[in-house]
């Protein structure tokens, strides 16, 4: 989920990984605000070469995600998790590091209330895809899939799964048993890279995806599943049930359900969904 943020009137762009449960920020954005510098791409990349040169290792924990610029067009740009931006931030003599550091933590504070209290979360997340054009049909099955997708990663952690990778190595049993696809595939499938997939699904991918995911918890919650690998045959068996109910769609109507198309913009998708 990408959004924008202020820090005193001036944007940073940001992106909620929901596998990983961590924002990402365009270091451009924080370069600019700190330094006010008036090529902040160039001063990055002097301390990018700075930092290497000292022997840091904070090149490998960088990535690059599209963001959109402010000519509108999405272009590949640096960004860093709270933990690696800290870390950036020490490196630059500013008198608004420490502000900046202060709204870090207000970011993430605010993070926590939504996940504490979906309903804040939804909310937000409605409204912007109410100005991404997305039809009220379709936010309404988006926010179903949501509120269903939360009540299983709370059970996941009540059930002692705990750490990131083990959510996402869930996730991908039980849309690997669906679709037949990983995560990962299906992404690719749509043409997709750093954009969050459930929010590029057809009515019908988000529908499936839901009742694997609604399956997989009262399944969980039947065999009172516990750890990693009973909520893992918990998964599979809940992937099942959707992959059947799949495969009867596919049957009478002869169409697939897991496509292609997407909501990428004109430009750069052939396979646009019609918005209607």
């Amino acid at each position: 989920m990408s959004d924008i943020k202020l820090f005193e009137s001036k944007k940073v762009r940001t992106h909620w990984d929901e596998e990983k449960e961590e924002w990402y920020f365009s270091i451009i954005d924080v370069i600019e605000i700190l330094t006010e510098s008036p090529r902040p791409r160039k001063y990055w990349n002097a301390l990018k070469t700075k930092l290497k040169a000292e022997g840091s290792e904070l090149s490998h924990k960088l990535g690059q995600l599209k963001m959109q610029a402010d000519d509108g067009k999405m272009r590949d740009t640096d960004v860093a998790n709270t933990e690696t931006l800290l870390r950036i931030i020490q490196s630059i003599p500013s008198p608004k590091a420490e502000p900046f550091k202060q709204w870090l933590a207000k970011v993430g504070y605010e993070r926590m209330q939504e996940i504490a209290n979906p309903e804040q979360s939804l909310e937000r997340a409605r409204e912007n895809w109410q100005k991404l054009g997305r039809s009220e049909k379709w936010i309404q099955q988006r926010m179903t899939g949501q509120e269903t997708r939360n009540k299983l990663t709370d059970y996941w952690k009540e059930s002692g799964v705990e750490k990131k990778d083990e959510f996402a190595f869930l996730t991908n049993i039980i849309h690997q048993e669906w679709t037949g696809l990983s995560v990962k595939k299906h992404k690719d499938l749509k043409g997709l890279k750093s954009q969050n997939l459930r929010d590029h699904m057809s009515e019908a991918e988000l529908i499936f995806t839901a009742l694997a995911e609604l399956s997989t918890r009262q399944i969980a919650e039947t065999i009172v599943a516990k750890g990693l690998k009973q909520n893992a045959v918990a998964g599979k068996k809940g992937g099942k049930i959707a992959k059947d109910a799949r495969l009867a769609l596919e049957q009478k109507t002869g169409k697939n359900v897991v496509t292609k198309e997407n909501f990428l913009p004109p430009a750069k998708n052939k396979n646009r969904i019609d918005k209607k």
